[in-house]
């Protein structure tokens, strides 16, 4: 019995994953993360490093963030407390989808995660209160290949869906897209 359906998305390589909880009047046991069952969606190396995240206020945008080759990371992002409306940009030189985002709303009540390829970039905006989230990450952080997006690049134009706020000093500094940018080749 599988625990997982995977659907893809518009951008290559980006995968919504829902998990199928089993339960009963005491509640409910959902598998978080199968190697076997996600290596369909693309995921074939051991977990590097699981992070959890807390973010009190409804709006906070947290990211763009990735890391750069040899550093390249794909990640499993699962929201296990209120709710969060999760964006992908395809920064993968070349690819068809290249500056094109995605996003869906992950939360604790619809068991939806997204597994990111390498060579996005992952943020999020919190649309609740007191939100948890669960990282699982291909590679270790490495601080030497830590890059990011500005959220509010306009050349990107990710329709965030409430007034941006809440970004870190880090994230209001990451640079927009410019000339020079030529992609993340992995």
């Amino acid at each position: 019995m599988t625990r997982f359906t995977i659907s893809d998305t518009p951008r290559i390589g980006l995968k919504l994953i829902e998990r199928h909880p089993l339960g009963d009047a005491r509640g409910f046991l959902s598998r978080l993360f199968c190697a076997e069952e996600l290596s369909a969606a693309g995921w074939r190396v051991p977990i590097a490093q699981i992070n959890h995240t807390f973010t009190a206020a409804r709006g906070t945008v947290r990211g763009l963030h990735y890391q750069l080759p040899p550093h390249a990371e794909m990640k499993l992002v699962s929201c296990l407390r209120g709710a969060v409306w999760d964006v992908a940009v395809d920064l993968r030189a070349g690819s068809p989808t290249y500056l094109q985002w995605h996003a869906e709303i992950l939360s604790a009540e619809n068991h939806r995660a997204l597994l990111i390829p390498e060579g996005f970039a992952h943020g999020f905006q919190t649309q609740s209160d007191d939100v948890e989230m669960l990282y699982c990450h291909s590679s270790f952080y490495a601080p030497a290949a830590e890059a990011g997006l500005n959220p509010q690049d306009p050349r990107v134009a990710v329709a965030w869906p409430l007034a941006v706020q809440g970004l870190s000093p880090r994230d209001a500094g990451h640079p927009m897209i410019d000339a020079q940018f030529e992609g993340v080749r992995l």
